[in-house]
């Protein structure tokens, strides 16, 4: 509730509320800066503070449950044709482009993220599909109203090689836990998002007379403002958290049991 009140709710104001992104000109159609960047960053100012999971690095942690993971990636799939189009509050040309785009991204981000894997020596999975898909869809957010569909390529294509470096190398290369990789596909993937749309827009998609030079500026500079602005604020909002909740972890015999078991009492395979 803090971290919505604090700092989502602010990020939109700035955004689409008229704001200083907003009267800068910041191209975020659907939340990329919004949504992804916010979240994924907060996501890894989390990670690093609660600390890693017991016996992370030194026993496999693999997917629990593959089918739960392709049932909910086919959700946003189809869910995120609401929230990109949807972004056009109308039925009209804009939305059917938005829809179109955002198939493209995620078609072509799966793809990628598979191909990806196959270059790295690894075999094509399915919870690469997954990821590429999502990978996709982060990056056509902010750009879902202002690209034609080769400018959609692109960005899936893009994104998804930056994530799956970013979830392959740079979180090994760091050390950091984050399990569901929060900031390798959502931080990492809504800031190239944000980037791409400075660079690949189409002024005929939306009746702009925007320059990429100038544009990918106003993108750099918003994305870097809500990157220091979310790690700051979730790191002070985690540590109030921490100090008024007598700590952020769970008792380390509950977090080997799994939440599931010590908060619900049940679990579900």
């Amino acid at each position: 509730g803090l971290w919505f009140l604090l700092v989502y709710v602010p990020t939109c104001h700035w955004v689409w509320g008229g704001g200083f992104m907003s009267q800068g000109g910041v191209f975020d159609y659907a939340g990329g800066t919004v949504v992804h960047i916010n979240a994924g960053i907060a996501g890894l100012v989390a990670a690093i503070v609660i600390g890693k999971r017991v016996g992370h690095g030194k026993e496999a942690m693999p997917p629990h449950n593959m089918a739960l993971t392709l049932t909910g990636a086919a959700m946003l799939w189809v869910g995120w044709f609401g929230f990109n189009a949807g972004s056009a509050v109308a039925a009209n040309a804009s939305a059917g482009m938005a829809m179109a785009v955002t198939q493209i991204a995620a078609a072509v981000g799966a793809l990628t993220w598979l191909a990806c894997e196959k270059v790295a020596g690894h075999r094509p999975s399915t919870l690469g599909l997954a990821s590429g898909a999502v990978a996709g869809l982060v990056g056509i957010t902010p750009a879902a109203g202002f690209v034609d569909p080769q400018g959609a390529l692109i960005i899936g294509i893009v994104t998804a090689i930056a994530c799956y470096i970013a979830v392959a190398k740079l979180k090994h290369k760091f050390g950091y836990d984050d399990s569901l990789d929060a900031f390798g596909i959502h931080g990492f993937g809504g800031i190239v998002g944000a980037l791409l749309t400075g660079v690949v827009f189409n002024n005929t998609v939306f009746g702009g007379e925007a320059t990429i030079g100038s544009q990918l500026l106003i993108q750099l500079k918003d994305a870097a403002i809500t990157v220091v602005y979310s790690g700051v604020m979730s790191f002070i909002i985690l540590k109030c958290v921490e100090k008024l909740c007598k700590g952020l972890r769970v008792e380390r015999d509950e977090e080997r049991e799994g939440l599931d078991i010590a908060v619900h009492g049940e679990r579900v395979e």
